[in-house]
């Protein structure tokens, strides 16, 4: 198992249990193949430039320990989904 993190971006138009939803979905797609170290929510900032016509998201930082192939798995459903405006998974390790 290596350690990852993610950062990923939500639109900051949701409301909190749509919000609390997307990061209990992404974690237990983390879990599935791995184990979470650290669940960190900065909450809304400001983004650097605008995306989509937004200038807010909400961050959340995820720690996590997972197998090789999670990481694709993981930005397939950042990718997909229509509550994530950024994302970004990191190999600590290297």
């Amino acid at each position: 198992m290596r350690s990852y993190e993610t950062i990923f971006v939500l639109r900051p138009n949701l409301e909190e249990e749509a919000r609390n939803a997307a990061i209990e979905k992404f974690t237990s797609i983390i879990n599935t193949a791995g184990e979470v170290e650290s669940v960190d929510e900065w909450g809304m900032r400001k983004l650097a430039y605008e995306i989509e016509k937004l200038r807010e998201g909400y961050y959340v930082l995820v720690n996590f320990k997972a197998t090789v192939d999670l990481p694709a798995e993981l930005e397939r459903n950042f990718r997909i989904s229509d509550d994530v405006i950024r994302y970004i998974v990191v190999n600590k390790e290297s």
